[in-house]
């Protein structure tokens, strides 16, 4: 398949793209913006997306501020235009390495090194890892439109099926990562390496807290689960208390049936996925 028709724009900074934006909407035109196109380009060859106009944010990498990973204290901030594979071989530090090892989940390396960190999460994909780990570490998305900058907390966020609390006429300058997880794990499970996740899970350990799990693939948004974040609270880490997380999880969800699989199976493997990210999070902690 080949996409429809459209228009193509060119924007040259971050006010160049909300300014165009606001000119083809008013001009009647559906615009949507393209940075490293991984997630857009196949829906409109599929025509399951069809923009009449599409403004290249491309340029935008020559800006310092949009192409870095810069640690703010105790937060990192990414820019818009950093892609996946930037942050699978930065040195992020102990508290965010999670972010890094994730990556070896999305997609291929093709794709990780065209996809970038903030079209993942405004895509709003349900099973994709930066939305998991948006809400996992606490991030804050930077949104830009005509009336200036504004926050959107991950919790948030998202909406639904591919459906965000960012505005058509606002464009993401930064996602910050506020919540350090030195002990955390993602995993999923998907028919083939580089597919879609079926089910993902990303959990964080904050002895004595507790800790944080996030599933996704089990409802039309990722979602933290409190029942099991509830195990995790004041209990002994170790695979008793992984495993009693897990099953909370299966038992709290309600997930879909559809072609990929079964509302059960999606439950049995939530309750393994979670099960084993909680193992490799502790063990990450042991280690350190």
């Amino acid at each position: 398949m080949k996409p429809a028709a459209f228009r193509y724009h060119r924007a040259h900074d971050v006010t160049d793209a909300v300014g165009l934006l606001g000119e083809l909407a008013a001009a009647g035109e559906d615009p949507k913006l393209i940075a490293g196109g991984q997630s857009l380009m196949p829906m409109m060859n599929f025509r399951l997306a069809r923009p009449t106009a599409l403004v290249d944010l491309g340029p935008l990498r020559r800006e310092p501020a949009l192409n870095s990973l810069r640690h703010n204290g105790s937060s990192l901030t990414i820019g818009a235009m950093v892609t996946h594979r930037t942050v699978e071989t930065a040195e992020l530090g102990p508290d965010f390495s999670v972010l890094s090892r994730a990556m070896r989940w999305v997609g291929h390396l093709p794709i990780r090194s065209r996809g970038t960190v903030a079209g993942s999460i405004v895509h709003g994909d349900a099973t994709a890892e930066w939305c998991l780990l948006a809400l996992l570490l606490d991030a804050v998305i930077v949104a830009e439109g005509p009336g200036g900058p504004r926050e959107i907390p991950a919790e948030e966020m998202f909406h639904g099926f591919y459906t965000t609390a960012v505005e058509p006429d606002e464009v993401v300058t930064a996602v910050t990562f506020t919540r350090p997880a030195p002990e955390a794990a993602l995993t999923e499970f998907a028919r083939r390496h580089g597919d879609f996740a079926i089910v993902d899970a990303a959990v964080s350990l904050d002895q004595p807290t507790g800790g944080r799990v996030v599933l996704g693939g089990v409802a039309p948004a990722p979602v933290r689960v409190p029942e099991a974040e509830a195990v995790l609270a004041g209990g002994i880490p170790g695979p008793e208390l992984f495993a009693e997380c897990g099953e909370a999880a299966a038992a709290a969800i309600d997930p879909p049936d559809d072609a990929a699989g079964s509302a059960a199976y999606r439950r049995r493997l939530a309750r393994t996925l979670v099960t084993q990210a909680l193992h490799e999070a502790w063990e990450k902690g042991e280690t350190r």
